[in-house]
């Protein structure tokens, strides 16, 4: 384990150890993913877009037990069926939330006002400056890359990080292609205090999928994952290439939502034509199946490694 450490406003207001934070990835993002990544210095955080409360309950109360390290919740409010899950959320001492898929002047205040730090996910410059104006106090700007659902104007991590960056204050932490300790180097250089990721963590060790996600993931080039739902209705998304996605992005869907009824079986069966397997652009990348603890040592290892060269580089510059 190293003890390679970078200080951010992101680790000061989370007081986490490395600038990662876990993506709230749906009936995914629970306690046997979300504490190990949380025991491995990062943010774990546990989800709600699968609307199964009760359950999100007890892994809000799990993590008590199997970690003594900060960890937050997402609030994916498109799917938030009951709204007291506000009230236990403060009531259980959370301290991190993260708000999605919805407006962020929806909760915000209130939030905030039990003491709690809110960062809203935001996938363009509107939405930015819109969480700004709430009064969150930061902000998860995701690039088009990253998986999951999108917003069908997709702007790259490249594009839409430095824009955002350059028009507010609030710490930013960037999501979408981010991998490892080379592309955390590229988020801070465009202005980002952290990092979010994803595919990276769907595919450790201690994810719950089963492993033929986890392989077809670790076998897939750049190319292979694809953009559904475009023009609607419903959201856009983007998820692995696979015979049933594919017929989606040519021929469209009435309803997207209709296409996860059997999400269990993609997710936890390995039946990926039985669903859509939601699955970011770095997947390409992603070469070996590790733990959470060895992703991110091995990222904080050369986050140092690569700043170390640039600092070196920007000697030789001319002056």
């Amino acid at each position: 384990m190293t003890n390679f450490r970078v200080k951010t406003r992101i680790t000061d207001m989370l007081g986490i150890e490395k600038p990662i934070i876990q993506a709230a990835m749906g009936w995914i993002a629970r306690s046997q993913l979300s504490s190990a990544v949380s025991n491995a210095g990062g943010m774990g955080i546990i989800e709600t877009s699968s609307g199964e409360l009760d359950a999100i309950r007890e892994e809000i109360l799990k993590m008590r037990d199997l970690t003594d390290k900060p960890f937050g919740v997402n609030i994916a409010q498109a799917f938030v069926r009951d709204p007291k899950i506000l009230d236990f959320i403060i009531d259980q001492g959370i301290r991190f939330v993260t708000t999605s898929a919805g407006d962020p002047t929806k909760y915000t205040t209130q939030l905030k006002e039990a003491g709690l730090t809110v960062f809203h996910v935001v996938p363009h410059l509107k939405g930015a400056l819109k969480a700004v104006e709430a009064g969150v106090d930061g902000l998860i700007v995701e690039g088009g890359e990253g998986g999951g659902f999108k917003n069908a104007d997709d702007v790259s991590s490249m594009v839409l990080i430095p824009q955002v960056c350059e028009a507010v204050n609030v710490p930013i932490v960037a999501a979408g292609g981010i991998m490892d300790g080379r592309s955390m180097a590229a988020a801070m250089a465009l202005g980002a205090e952290g990092v979010l990721m994803g595919t990276r963590i769907l595919s450790a060790i201690e994810s719950p999928v089963h492993q033929n996600w986890k392989d077809a993931i670790i076998k897939a080039d750049s190319t292979d994952t694809v953009f559904l739902n475009r023009t609607g209705p419903g959201p856009a998304l983007r998820a692995l290439r696979t015979e049933r996605s594919t017929r989606i992005m040519n021929e469209g869907s009435a309803n997207i939502f209709s296409e996860f009824q059997d999400t269990q079986a993609v997710y936890f069966g390995g039946d990926l034509e039985a669903g859509i397997a939601l699955t970011g652009q770095v997947a390409g990348r992603i070469k070996e199946t590790k733990s959470i603890q060895q992703i991110f040592d091995e990222t904080m290892m050369e986050f140092g490694e690569v700043t170390g060269r640039l600092a070196a580089l920007s000697n030789l510059l001319e002056r």
